[in-house]
């Protein structure tokens, strides 16, 4: 979505138009409304709008140009260095690219629960499991998988992480803990120990 198309008419250049690959992943023309352009070439486009032109033209002669082409879109979010947008021209990231651009995860990020959310039809929401730590462990490249425009990677937390997050935020709150103590197991070793240090 977003690519800029140019459509040209040989013999009807009055009829040549520029058009943007709409959200929806359809096109419109003065004589074509709402045509499937998504996922489809220049040539295979230009067969579907010759013959909705057959309409207008006695024999259209036409053909579609990419002028330009939109960036793809990928969000990583969760526990990484630098989570945000990225646009990138051309294909879309694989998942390695996209987490190592993103800085990395962070010591609290789950390298084994990492997974994606992609829009399905009727634009629900999917989501994918992956296999991040088979790709960073050289057990199978092919777990790198090439992300899909607008898709959502998300690094959750580890349980270690959400342990320490509520401590932190909860128990800190409410008492001093103090890691290094010694105690006595009752009062006539303590006075035991008193009477030894007062010989010496």
């Amino acid at each position: 979505m977003g690519d800029q198309l140019a459509i040209k008419f040989l013999f009807n250049p009055e009829l040549n138009e520029q058009v943007v690959v709409r959200p929806d992943g359809m096109i419109s023309t003065g004589a074509a409304q709402d045509v499937p352009a998504y996922n489809r070439t220049p040539a295979e486009l230009t067969v579907q709008l010759r013959a909705l032109y057959q309409n207008l033209l006695t024999r259209p002669t036409m053909s579609v140009i990419v002028q330009g082409i939109a960036p793809t879109r990928i969000y990583v979010g969760g526990e990484v260095a630098q989570p945000g947008e990225m646009m990138t021209p051309g294909p879309a990231l694989t998942l390695s690219q996209a987490i190592a651009r993103a800085g990395g995860l962070k010591a609290s990020g789950a390298a084994g629960q990492i997974f994606i959310i992609r829009r399905g039809p009727g634009d629900h929401p999917q989501l994918l499991a992956t296999r991040y730590r088979d790709v960073t462990r050289a057990r199978d490249a092919g777990a790198d998988v090439r992300l899909a425009n607008f898709d959502v990677v998300y690094v959750p937390k580890t349980g270690i992480a959400d342990v320490y997050t509520a401590y932190n935020q909860y128990l800190q709150q409410f008492m001093t803990v103090s890691w290094g103590f010694s105690y006595f197991l009752n009062q006539a070793a303590a006075s035991s120990a008193a009477a030894g240090a007062a010989a010496h």
